[in-house]
């Protein structure tokens, strides 16, 4: 169990150390009973029973027995216990009275011991010794003759469980894509582009960048380039449908002149009219009998230039603002551009990787870096950070990303993961974990022993069970 015991009630009550006697140098007394050692906030009180019944001393004779609290170099000496024979005891109370909070006792006697000492930080992880002091020299921590009565641990119980994280699949061929909307401006009818008629300068830029940001990265290697495009709903579908498919072609061409790509690498599609974009946009503006345009751009039975007819008789002010504001962003041409990654297993190639393009690599990848990182540090925590917002509806990102979350007392962060961890044994424990550390104790025993073949979470089992938590 990794979890400490602090402000302890009670310490090892009726504890009983039997300690054997005989000459001079091992008088110590045959049994120690500790009752109670109880910290308050400043002092520390110990208990205990020494009992000298079988030690027999000689009528003149006195041996002084010191108790001491000791952790390594720091120790605190307790009030002495002085043992002595008849003639011995009476010569002491007749003729010197011993030092205050020691105590004179008859040899073969019992003594109920009991003292308070200030408390100091180093006790909360010490050990309570009697020492035997024949030459009357005082307590020495390196003394032979001591004798340790019992260890105390007055360290705080602290719930510890442990971070179950789950290794993620390795991906056998990482592919990937980038992807984006260019909004092209032909001249009206027209289905051949002009690269520097108005928008075009900037559209056909950003469609460059991205096929050049891939296809300049030594790591990647482009597998397609879709292209799909649009037209917008008004006019005849015919015409439409000529228009996105002849647009379409210029877009595919224009790229191929740019780059050597195969032919077959250009895969291109086109859609006559982007009815759906018009119903996401209606759907949520605030647009005066929305409902009622909704259920008519929305029933498929009807044909689309028919659609279009009614949309322009029934609601003209509505007609005449979607033609003006929204039907140019509904003729454009979406394009994807398809590539694969390679795979990368030094961790300071992958530490470079995260730098500078985290979205090539994996979850299997970004775990690999986190094992050679310290667990407390930043860095660590960053890696899982990123991992799951690179993957952010993938069941072990979000499971591992939980219990770093957790790992550094982030809990709002780690419920919102848990939330998307999906329902394996691992997932379980970790909500298990995350109950006990909000303090439902009733749902983490739940969760915890229903995975309770875990060891992990027969661990937190064991710690809460002693904690007095469940």
């Amino acid at each position: 169990m990794r979890f400490k015991n602090f402000f302890a009630a009670m310490l090892l009550v009726g504890f009983t150390l039997p300690v054997a006697h005989g000459a001079d140098g091992d008088l110590l007394p045959a049994e120690v009973r500790v009752e109670r050692i109880e910290r308050s906030e400043n002092n520390l009180f110990v208990t205990f029973q020494l009992d000298f019944t079988d030690l027999k001393l000689n009528s003149n004779r006195e041996v002084s027995f010191i108790p001491a609290i000791c952790a390594g170099d720091s120790s605190v000496t307790l009030p002495k216990v002085v043992v002595a024979g008849r003639n011995r005891y009476i010569q002491n109370q007749r003729k010197r009275r011993p030092a205050a909070g020691d105590v004179l006792t008859r040899s073969g006697g019992v003594v109920d011991y009991a003292v308070m000492v200030p408390y100091r930080k180093w006790m909360e992880n010490s050990r309570l010794v009697i020492a035997e002091d024949v030459c009357g020299c005082g307590f020495s921590v390196l003394s032979s003759t001591s004798k340790e009565v019992a260890h105390i641990d007055l360290r705080e119980l602290v719930f510890a469980p442990q971070w179950a994280y789950v290794v993620p699949a390795v991906e056998t061929r990482k592919a990937r894509n980038a992807s984006g909307s260019a909004y092209i401006d032909f001249r009206v009818n027209r289905t051949d582009i002009d690269p520097a008629y108005r928008r075009n300068p900037q559209e056909l830029a950003a469609i460059r960048d991205t096929i050049d940001m891939i296809k300049n990265d030594p790591d990647s290697r482009i597998d397609a380039v879709d292209i799909t495009g649009y037209a917008s709903p008004e006019g005849s579908y015919a015409n439409n449908e000529r228009l996105a498919r002849g647009r379409t072609a210029s877009l595919a061409d224009y790229v191929c002149s740019l780059y050597d790509f195969p032919r077959e690498l250009l895969h291109t599609s086109s859609v006559a009219e982007d009815w759906a974009g018009l119903i996401k946009y209606v759907e949520g503006s605030s647009l005066a009998d929305r409902e009622a345009i909704l259920t008519l751009i929305s029933d498929e039975s009807i044909e689309p230039d028919v659609r279009d007819n009614r949309l322009r008789v029934r609601f003209p002010e509505q007609y005449a603002f979607l033609l003006r504001e929204v039907y140019p962003s509904l003729r454009h041409s979406d394009y994807k551009v398809n590539y694969t990654v390679q795979s990368f297993s030094d961790p300071a190639k992958i530490a470079k990787v995260m730098k500078e393009n985290p979205r090539k690599l994996s979850l299997h990848e970004m775990y690999t870096l986190a094992q050679t990182l310290p667990s407390d540090s930043e860095d660590f925590r960053e890696v899982f950070e990123v991992a799951v917002r690179l993957y952010p509806d993938d069941p072990v990102a979000n499971l591992n990303a939980a219990f770093t979350a957790m790992r550094f007392g982030d809990l709002g962060n780690a419920g919102r993961y848990l939330a998307k961890a999906g329902d394996s044994t691992s997932a379980v424990y970790a909500r298990g974990i995350f109950a006990a550390m909000q303090g439902d104790y009733e749902a983490a025993r739940r969760n915890l022993e229903s995975v309770s073949t875990l060891p992990q979470a027969a661990d937190a089992l064991g710690q809460l069970r002693e904690m007095g938590k469940i």
